[in-house]
């Protein structure tokens, strides 16, 4: 009986120590030369796609509740929606460590590296914010084009140089995250 505690009490102690890393600050390095960032949201499937098309939304989050004209009412009051946002929002990792950005959320964002933190490319969601360089033109501009993450899929960010790096999404431009390459 004793064995099987320490086991049971061992495989709590480990478990909470890989909980508490995978929760670990935004100022710790990765040591796995891979740092992953997650892209969420709550797009609501219905209103979504009644406005924009079928499967824009593939509602992948469960409980998805954010509705298409309450996303653009938010915005342009200033506070957008909460629960679409990269996780982690701050992140420092040594030059060298490759970003994995996935989307997890239920429609399509893109990681956008920026100078400054501003608007995206649609107006309605920019919370009077003007659009930055990186975002003009939207999906026509190639460059935009290049860091658009669909539902599901993964995007790898490498060669960081040390220094700042600002990414928002240029859809939901209040989705920021800066990342500090050591």
């Amino acid at each position: 009986m004793k064995t099987r505690r320490k086991w049971l009490l061992g495989v709590l102690m480990f478990s909470g120590a890989t909980f508490a890393l995978a929760q670990g600050s935004p100022s710790q390095t990765t040591q796995s030369g891979v740092a992953q960032v997650v892209a969420l949201d709550e797009c609501d499937p219905a209103t979504f796609n009644a406005a924009v098309g079928d499967g824009f939304c593939k509602n992948v989050a469960l409980g998805a509740a954010t509705k298409f004209n309450d996303l653009f009412k938010k915005a342009a009051a200033g506070t957008p929606d909460p629960k679409w946002d990269f996780e982690p929002d701050a992140l420092s990792i040594r030059q060298g460590t490759i970003l994995s950005v996935v989307d997890q959320g239920g429609e399509p964002h893109t990681f956008t590296e920026v100078q400054q933190f501003g608007g995206g490319f649609i107006p309605g969601l920019n919370a009077g914010e003007d659009a930055v360089p990186e975002c003009s033109g939207g999906f026509a501009n190639v460059d935009v084009a290049k860091t658009r993450i669909l539902q599901g899929s993964e995007i790898k960010i490498t060669d960081l140089k040390k220094g700042t790096h600002r990414f928002q999404c240029c859809i939901h431009p209040w989705m920021r995250m800066q990342v500090e390459v050591k």
